[in-house]
């Protein structure tokens, strides 16, 4: 498959990269005007308990996870990445409205399904990035990607906290949905895909196409994910530990902070000392999470907790993604970061629904627990990845 920008061309990979990371920071400044809010929406106003919003928060994931694959695979199929991305925006926006017409929390479900179908443009944007990407830089690029997503979403959250009191959970709902608008417009105008030279729909991925590292990286990545459950359970935890619900949003905006600072050296870090270093290095920062949850209860504690949740967020995110680009055989990366995507998707639904279920029957501290033990057996697994340069130099 030839490259959708060409990635020999330092200036053609910086606007391209450069586009996405603007239309990422505004899509997740949206999405990080609600995220802080979203779980007391649910439980306080809606009136769900945990193991609803554990399963509001994972169906959505679950459902979507087969959209997720879809668009990659179709994306390859038809070497065509730009309508999956564009359109991808507009539903996030357009599920946000629907989230302030809501008044009961069963009305959130096909609202939840939609943001989350937003997502059919991750596959096909990362294999853009990949491809204008080379060995050298590519941890950079995912890393620069993941780091405007998280300011976009420290932007937001400052909206939050400074608005949040003044218009109330439904008008900042309506006032998330106009920066995907904008991200949508910005790819319709700025992406540029080659005219095809035929119409022919080419062979798709299959099973078989799929290398042995690559499978042992999705089962670990499927372990580790099962335990990954959703924030909200941080969130819910701070308040339990005597933090006031108006101050919660802070503690997301630390967590935010941090991720972002970290996303970018993180990329950097793995394009220098390899990607399972910094793959094993995310899996040791979630294990502190879990360690200072089952082991600390104090306001101090709490705080360090979502620093290091950020750190292990911007370690993770970036080498995910370029991890999965590189065992990917290169015509089929699309495909392949979609089933990925659809894996993790998969994985979130029994997630935040075993956490929530754990959380109301047996204690606030088991899925911490029930996480660190996963923690575990992933970082053992990834021992026997190797790692692959599969990439266009």
């Amino acid at each position: 498959m030839q490259n959708v920008q060409n990635g020999s061309d330092p200036i053609t990979t910086k606007k391209t990269v450069r586009t996405f990371a603007w239309a990422s920071f505004l899509n997740d400044m949206g999405s990080d005007i609600i995220y802080p809010i979203w779980p007391l929406f649910v439980t306080e106003i809606l009136k769900a308990n945990m193991a609803v919003l554990g399963f509001v928060d994972g169906l959505g994931e679950a459902v979507v996870s087969i959209a997720k694959a879809v668009s990659g695979y179709w994306s390859d199929r038809i070497r065509r990445r730009k309508n999956f991305i564009w359109s991808g925006y507009l539903m996030g926006a357009a599920s946000r409205i629907g989230y302030a017409i809501s008044t009961i929390w069963q009305h959130l479900i096909p609202f939840r399904i939609l943001d989350r179908a937003g997502k059919i443009r991750g596959a096909p944007r990362d294999a853009i990035v990949a491809d204008v990407s080379t060995n050298s830089n590519r941890g950079k690029n995912f890393g620069l990607m993941r780091m405007a997503d998280h300011l976009g979403a420290v932007v937001g959250i400052l909206i939050c906290l400074a608005l949040f009191k003044v218009i109330g959970y439904r008008s900042l709902f309506m006032l998330a949905a106009i920066p995907s608008l904008i991200s949508a417009v910005l790819i319709i105008i700025k992406i540029k895909e080659p005219a095809k030279s035929d119409k022919a729909i080419y062979k798709g991925m299959t099973f078989h196409d799929l290398n042995s590292n690559f499978v042992l990286f999705m089962i670990l990545s499927a372990i580790f994910a099962i335990g990954n459950f959703t924030y909200s359970f941080l969130l819910i935890h701070a308040k339990q530990t005597g933090f006031q619900v108006a101050f919660v949003p802070v503690l997301y905006l630390i967590y935010t902070i941090s991720a972002s600072l970290t996303a970018y050296p993180f990329g950097r870090l793995a394009d220098a000392i390899g990607r399972k270093t910094v793959m094993q290095i995310s899996f040791l920062l979630w294990g502190l999470v879990c360690l200072d949850v089952i082991f600390f209860q104090s306001k101090v504690m709490v705080f360090l907790m979502f620093i290091i949740y950020g750190m292990h967020k911007g370690a993770l995110e970036p080498v995910q993604s370029t991890i999965v680009s590189e065992l990917a055989p290169e015509k089929y990366r699309a495909s392949s970061l979609g089933a990925y995507q659809m894996l993790m998707g998969l994985c979130a639904f029994p997630a935040s629904l075993i956490a929530g279920l754990l959380w109301d029957k047996v204690g606030s501290i088991a899925p911490f627990y029930l996480s660190l033990g996963l923690t575990v057996i992933a970082s053992a697994l990834m021992l026997f990845v190797k790692e692959s340069k599969n990439a266009t130099k």
